[in-house]
């Protein structure tokens, strides 16, 4: 199906980022709104049936059905694009249905994957319980070193997949090392960008196939709706990812697209601002804390890398505890500002222990091969006040002994 937003693309892929993030994708109807509308439709009317026998064709611009296209997700799908600076973007119900279906789409039965020990818990469920089911194997590999990597392919490995910075434990991948192995050999790199989003890091520029988000984090960045993305070549979008979406339907509403558009509109402000925040807090928690997970510190063992392909190190960070599950939970229940809560990429400050909430359903033993300790807590730093932030923290620790 061809898809029309209504703006020239050798014009607005020379716009820079910020203006894209306003305007990238924009499409008025005849009655010349500013700001984008949403089309609440299942369904399209055509004026005869021959163009509907085009539509489905793919013969004539136009909407079929809101499963395939809508004209608010569409502008959201486009304007993505252009921040990543990919040919195409597809837009879906939530990150882990863009997680699932950037695998699911190129794998079949004997495939192998290779894929970064720190992942989202659900991530690692994919990968470590629901692909075996279909006779696809998993071998998990510290994504720190890309030599693991290639060390790990088999002649059926179809693709690597990992995240950079990773859930919870910050690890960082070399983008242009691991996605060079991959493209050496043929093998589609997979990249969850979902800590950084395109405005901190693009993986494309430094040579990732296929690059997935779940956009209720940083892109909404408000803790109001869920949604995902996946962005690629316009070949893979349309001829891999399409088919698999079009007949498995993790469609995203217009709503949400339409709060996800206007999410994308402060998204740089925000990001940037957060991140000025985290470095600010991880100084004063460094001091603290027995270990701190914080890859924009110049104590992080992989700082070098995260400025190289990074323009900022984003608003989340982990740190350690040494007194377990205890203490960390006793460190949560006296906060007075931050809340408790297993989002992130809010504009409010979260705090978890991803153990016992986001990598629960990870056996222990996985749990601790991915670094994700019982004294381990992740912390999403939002807009408020930095020194606000620190003076909770502060009395905090102090409470339980830090």
């Amino acid at each position: 199906m061809k898809r029309h937003t209504g703006q020239d693309r050798s014009i607005t892929t020379r716009w820079k980022p910020a203006t894209q993030a306003v305007r990238g994708g924009t499409a008025r109807s005849e009655w010349g709104e500013t700001s984008e509308a949403i089309f609440l439709t299942s369904g399209y009317a055509y004026d005869c049936a021959g163009d509907a026998a085009a539509r489905f064709a793919g013969e004539q611009v136009g909407m079929t059905y809101s499963r395939l296209q809508n004209p608010t997700v569409e502008m959201l799908e486009e304007r993505i694009a252009l921040l990543e600076g990919a040919e195409a973007c597809r837009s879906m119900a939530t990150g882990m249905a863009a997680m699932t279906a950037a695998l699911l789409c190129q794998l079949s039965a004997g495939d192998h994957i290779v894929q970064g020990r720190a992942a989202f818990g659900s991530c690692r469920w994919l990968t470590d319980a629901f692909l075996p089911r279909f006779g696809i194997e998993t071998t998990i590999v510290d994504a720190r070193d890309p030599q693991q990597f290639e060390d790990a392919i088999r002649p059926n490995t179809k693709l690597f997949f990992f995240e950079t910075p990773a859930n919870p434990t910050m690890d960082i991948v070399d983008l242009e090392a691991v996605c060079g192995i991959a493209r050496k050999h043929g093998i589609t790199s997979v990249v969850d960008n979902a800590f950084a989003t395109p405005v901190l890091q693009r993986p494309l520029d430094f040579g990732a196939d296929v690059v997935a988000y779940s956009a209720t984090k940083m892109m909404d960045g408000q803790g109001r709706v869920l949604a995902g993305a996946v962005c690629g070549t316009a070949d893979f979008i349309n001829n891999v990812l399409l088919p698999f979406t079009r007949n498995t339907g993790p469609t995203l509403s217009a709503f949400n697209a339409w709060v996800v558009l206007k999410g994308l509109e402060t998204l740089d402000l925000r990001i940037n601002r957060q991140s000025e925040n985290a470095l600010k807090v991880g100084s004063f928690l460094e001091k603290r804390v027995p270990r701190i997970n914080h890859p924009g510190l110049p104590g992080h063992p992989q700082h070098n890398l995260a400025k190289r392909q990074m323009s900022a190190c984003g608003p989340i960070f982990s740190f350690e505890v040494d007194g377990g599950r205890a203490q960390a939970h006793g460190l949560l229940d006296a906060l007075g500002l931050i809340d408790i809560s297993n989002n992130i990429g809010d504009s409010r400050s979260l705090m978890t222990h991803p153990a016992s909430t986001t990598h629960s359903s990870v056996a222990e033993e996985k749990r601790l091969e991915m670094g994700v300790t019982e004294g381990m807590l992740r912390l999403n730093v939002g807009l408020e006040d930095a020194d606000d932030l620190i003076d909770d923290l502060d009395q905090a620790l102090d409470k339980v002994g830090l």
